[in-house]
């Protein structure tokens, strides 16, 4: 009788796939709610996310906070007096609803924002999702359904009705042209982000 043997790396790369995957990436597109796992990364005492395109070292750093957006990378730096303290993932505006280059300035912080144009609608009776994806400008509610809007936590506007916040990251663009990023570092930059710190856009 042969036994099936997986490496040990193997194991704990599937286990960390299934891990974070959302629970349902289509019922809260923008939620970017689920799993979350820290370790630390560097020597910075921040918990950070266990990748190699997201973390934090700026907690006890001190320096004017800079924010630069690569659409390129899909990528998110955040400098404090030009020193590099954190890297995030993110995902931005997909082709239509671009997220426009420029140099702008965070304008509101809102750590509970909701969309006034994106969300779901969903049946009032059984709550299950009857449209993931609407537009409230020009799509109506159904009969029998409830409009939920879309969750943005963490949101810091910098340009307009586009901002930073939690979001979900299909690994490409994929927004309305906000910056989604995950939680657990969204809220690393709403919390060392004011009003006034610049945010370039290339």
């Amino acid at each position: 009788m042969h036994r099936l043997f997986f490496p040990a790396f193997l194991c704990v790369l599937l286990n960390s796939c299934y891990q974070n995957q959302p629970a349902n990436p289509r019922g809260n597109y923008l939620a970017g709610l689920g799993p979350l796992q820290y370790s630390s990364h560097g020597s910075g005492p921040a918990p950070a996310i266990p990748d190699d395109v997201s973390y934090w070292d700026g907690d006890g750093v001190e320096g004017d906070p800079m924010i630069r957006i690569s659409r390129s990378q899909q990528k998110a730096f955040f400098y404090k007096s030009g020193k590099l303290v954190g890297v995030s993932r993110i995902s931005t505006g997909k082709e239509g609803t671009n997220t426009p280059p420029g140099k702008y300035k965070v304008s509101e912080k809102d750590k509970d924002h909701h969309s006034s144009v994106y969300g779901v609608f969903k049946d009032k009776a059984t709550g299950a999702m009857v449209n993931d994806n609407v537009d409230i400008r020009v799509d109506k509610v159904p009969s029998g359904c409830i409009y939920y809007p879309a969750p943005m936590k963490n949101f810091l506007r910098f340009n307009g009705g586009i901002g930073m916040h939690t979001g979900y990251l299909p690994g490409y663009a994929a927004s309305h042209g906000c910056i989604r990023m995950p939680d657990a570092i969204a809220e690393r930059f709403f919390e060392h982000a004011r009003i006034g710190t610049p945010v370039i856009v290339e």
